[in-house]
């Protein structure tokens, strides 16, 4: 079972998009090129290529990979309207074991919003390598979660799960959640890709209360089968921590950085 499985919903519905800025910095990797294709690792719900496809040319070919089907069932129906023509393929696989989907198959972007870390990385690197064309960019992207947010009412919402779950931050059925050991500077600096350019949007987010108690339903440290019969009574607690907290000064705000690693083979065109 996928680490996300059961929570589409709550992850479509909830999660935010790309920063509008990094659209042009993405899309800019393919000047030039009439029929790029693009392979969005870890696809989700589809909110990578939604952003894009609205500005990919017409002629775009995307493939999308995640291993749940209820989160790949969700990424159809939201970029089906926004298709255009344009051909989407969906496969049912872990990043690690995708394989080109046809002979002559070679991907020019490889996107990978906020999934990086649950992956074999270096296995991933490597499958990239076969897949892509030679001057192809890798965007490896994320901006962390509530978990890790410093403010004060993210600090009181953490603990207030910890205290119903435990100290440790959970990860959906397989236990508790492993930091990557390295970063993912040194993975690429490992691989073919070592070619990296950092990309650093500064972000500010305002949650109202009901939006943070939908994202937390889509994440692997506090979806509701974790709280069993205690759900119920933990989401009336964290609302009312959520109400109260919104009320103050500061409010549901959360300040952070998006951050966008683009890696190429070293020689690889721009």
């Amino acid at each position: 079972m996928s680490l996300f499985h059961a929570t589409a919903d709550a992850y479509g519905r909830y999660r935010p998009g790309l920063p509008d800025e990094v659209v042009p910095l993405l899309v800019g990797t393919l000047r030039g090129i009439r029929r790029p294709a693009l392979l969005d690792l870890g696809t989700g719900t589809g909110q990578v290529p939604s952003a894009l496809l609205p500005v990919l040319p017409q002629r775009a070919r995307l493939d999308l990979v995640d291993a749940d089907r209820d989160m790949l069932d969700q990424a159809d129906r939201t970029l089906r309207p926004l298709l255009a023509g344009r051909t989407a393929a969906y496969h049912r696989v872990r990043a690690e074991e995708f394989t080109a989907p046809e002979r002559g198959y070679r991907a020019d972007l490889v996107t990978c919003a906020r999934a990086f870390h649950w992956m074999d990385r270096a296995a991933v690197l490597a499958m990239a390598d076969r897949v892509t064309a030679p001057g192809a960019t890798l965007a490896i992207m994320g901006d962390g979660s509530l978990w890790t947010h410093p403010a004060p009412w993210t600090v009181a919402l953490r603990e207030l799960i910890q205290s119903h779950l435990s100290v440790e931050r959970r990860a959906g059925t397989i236990g508790a959640y492993a930091a990557p050991r390295r970063r993912y500077e040194d993975d690429l600096a490992d691989s073919p890709f070592s070619d990296v350019e950092e990309h650093h949007f500064p972000l500010r987010r305002v949650w109202t209360p009901g939006q943070v108690i939908g994202y937390l339903r889509s994440t692997s440290f506090a979806r509701p089968d974790l709280f069993g019969d205690r759900h119920p009574g933990f989401e009336t607690e964290a609302r009312a921590l959520l109400e109260q907290r919104a009320t103050t000064e500061d409010g549901l705000v959360e300040d952070g950085l998006f951050d966008v690693l683009l890696a190429r083979r070293p020689g690889g065109a721009r």
